[in-house]
Formats: C-alpha cells, structure tokens, sequence
C-alpha cells in the first residue's frame, strides 16, 4: 500500500511539472525570417507587446539581418495606430538613428509631432505636455519650412495654440473667482502667438455629463457647498499684492 502511495505521488508530481515545464518553453535560435514573420502576424493581430518581445529576438539573434530595419518602422507605426505613443516614440528614434535617410528622417519627425499631438485628448488637463507638444511642432517648423508636412504640422499647432489660449482664459477666470486680480491680469495678457487673441476663440462644449463635475470654466453646481478657505491653487500668485489690490477696490 505504501509503495502504491509512493508510486501515485510520482506519477501526480511528474504531470505537474510536465505541465507547468511545457508553459515555460521558449523558443530560441530561430532564423531571421521567422521572427519577422511573428511580428507581422501580431502586428496584424493587433498586439504589438508581443511584437515587441518577436523583435527583441530578431535583434538578439540577427543584429544584422536587413529585416530589422523594416520591423522596426512597422513597430513604430504600430504603437502609434494603438495610441502607445512613448513606444512609437522609441522605435522612431532608433529608426532615425539606425537607418533612414533624408527622407525617411522627414517622415519620421513628422510622426514624433503627431504622435505629440495625438497624445492630448483632454489639453486642459495637463498644461506642461501641451507646452511640449506645442514646442515640438515649432523646432519641426523651424528645421523643415519647405516639407510637405509643413501644413499638416501648422494645423496641428494652430489647434494647440488655441488649446493654450482656452487653457489661460480659464486659468484667469478661476483666479478672478478666489480674487486674485493680478494673477488673473496675468493669465488674460498671454497670447501664444501674435495673431491669436483670446477674446476672438470661441470655447468648445462641453458635454452635460462632464460639465457636473469639471464645471464650464465660470463655476460649479456645487460651489455653494464649498467652505471659505485659503485656495492653494495658485502658489504662483502674488497672494499679498492680490489682497491689497482688492482692499484698494473695495
């Protein structure tokens, strides 16, 4: 019996690590052509981590095949079309360092100020990625006046620049609402660009479902609820100066 029990024991713990041996099996030493393979199937496939991990290999096992230089565009824009951008990002800047031309460099540029764009669904939210991307656009126009892409580029910036200009406009509102004169003053008088003014942008509209809890940039439902206590949203702001400003008002 207790050999029997031995025996059973084995045989459990023999199917047990056969089981858990064949989920760690990994597959190396391949040719080039079928890692490339595996990563034009997942990238079909939509999953580009796993592409990602089929290029390691690529890269690991055939650092000078010519397949390489094409995977890793084809990653990049994958990454891009999955809104994955600090990965597209990546694999742009090895592309640009590794293969490209003149040309291909222009395009790929191009996709960084995209992909910088793109990253912006809600601008308002995050003030210093917006001045990114705004000053992303401008060297690209700086250093290439003459691409094709330049008016694609000027368009994306344009609607960041009245991005920001809503973005001062509600941040001068907000500081006129906790009688901060001056720092209000301040938002109200930057303008991104000379032909831009903030009188002059109508602002979007924004969804009823989203206003109850962000407000319209004039002021909450809830406000009312609010207690009277000293705002530290503006550690920026001239707080003695504002105080002494409305004293003088008043």
């Amino acid at each position: 019996m207790t050999v029997f029990k031995n025996l059973l024991f084995l045989s459990v713990l023999s199917f047990l690590m056969s089981g858990c041996s064949s989920k760690q099996v990994q597959v190396y030493n391949k040719p080039a052509l079928y890692w490339y393979q595996h990563i034009v199937l997942n990238i079909s496939n939509a999953n580009p981590d796993k592409a990602d991990s089929d290029y390691s290999s690529l890269e690991g096992e055939h650092i000078g095949s010519p397949l390489l230089r094409e995977a890793t565009l084809m990653l990049a824009i994958a990454h891009l079309q999955n809104q994955q951008y600090l990965l597209s990002t990546h694999f742009l800047n090895e592309y640009i360092r590794r293969y490209a031309n003149p040309n291909e460099k222009l395009y790929c540029e191009y996709l960084k100020v995209k992909e910088a764009f793109l990253s912006l669904p809600r601008p308002r939210r995050d003030q210093a990625k917006l001045n990114q991307a705004i000053q992303i656009a401008k060297i690209f126009e700086l250093r290439y006046p003459e691409s094709q892409y330049y008016p694609l580029v000027d368009t994306m910036l344009t609607r960041m620049d009245i991005a920001k200009s809503m973005f001062d406009k509600d941040t001068a509102l907000l500081y006129k609402r906790i009688n901060k004169p001056l720092s209000a003053q301040y938002y109200n008088s930057i303008n991104p660009t000379r032909w831009l003014k903030q009188n002059d942008v109508i602002p979007g509209q924004i969804p009823w479902y989203r206003e109850m809890f962000v407000g319209n940039g004039k002021g909450s439902w809830y406000g009312f609820m609010l207690p009277d206590t000293i705002n530290v949203v503006g550690r920026h702001s001239v707080q003695t100066l504002d105080q002494n400003l409305t004293k003088k008002q008043d």
